[in-house]
């Protein structure tokens, strides 16, 4: 299998990925940025693919730990590689499971921030090869967002966060779904492809088990100065 080495920060965080097969995007960048831990905080990141979040979070906040659950075995080994290869042994550990069945692996409210880039394709979304990687990294195939918001509220802490990146178009069904598990929206922050673009294309959305009324919309964030460009400052800076 090919690998490709890619990095962050200036080249201090390395992600190794497979060169064909799943890929972090700038989703996953967004989210690992949208997530405000405490210190000390307990993460888990469901679906962590090569590990690009919990990389990213440990990289930027020295005190916290990571556990990322992923159900592809070779995903999960390549999170593992990549903690090594940036030696967060200690901080950024991989369990390679499904988190439908999460109740399998971790006791009920053990973590301070429970963070996910879902997938969130349908599975009618085009024509699928149900082994292939991507397809199940991307589209609904094993897991819809019932069962991440699920997941996530089993996971964390009452009084605890979520943190999820998912489509604009799909807003309310997001919602919807973290309201029938007391999962409280706190921020919400559009982003756009663009700042001339007419929707947003994607949401990034904090919420609060069992928080209190109150939401914080932020401004649009915007990943390209314009169709077909370059990153924004503020898209370029999260690289950074």
């Amino acid at each position: 299998m090919e690998f490709t080495n890619d990095s962050l920060f200036d080249g201090n965080l390395q992600c190794r990925q497979h060169g064909k097969g799943y890929r972090f995007s700038v989703d996953a960048v967004l989210a690992a940025h949208f997530c405000q831990p405490k210190k000390q905080a307990r993460i888990l990141d469901l679906g962590c693919g090569s590990g690009i979040i919990g990389l990213i979070l440990c990289y930027r906040h020295l005190q916290i730990t990571v556990t990322g659950l992923e159900l592809q075995p070779a995903l999960a080994r390549l999170a593992r590689e990549n903690a090594e290869l940036n030696e967060f042994v200690s901080k950024l550990a991989v369990t390679q499971g499904d988190l439908r069945t999460i109740k399998d692996y971790f006791q009920p409210e053990s973590f301070e921030l429970v963070v996910s880039n879902p997938p969130y394709r349908p599975v009618g979304s085009g024509r699928l090869n149900r082994e292939d990687e991507c397809a199940l990294a991307r589209h609904e195939l094993t897991a819809d967002i019932h069962a991440v918001v699920r997941a996530a509220a089993y996971a964390v802490k009452n009084r605890g966060t979520v943190v999820c990146i998912y489509p604009a178009a799909r807003l309310a069904e997001l919602l919807n779904k973290m309201e029938n598990h007391r999962l409280v929206p706190k921020r919400l922050q559009p982003v756009y492809s663009y700042p001339q673009a007419e929707n947003a294309t994607l949401v990034l959305v904090e919420a609060v088990k069992n928080g209190g009324q109150g939401v914080e919309l932020l401004a649009p964030f915007y990943i390209y100065q314009f169709p077909d460009g370059p990153y924004t400052d503020e898209m370029a800076r999260l690289y950074r």
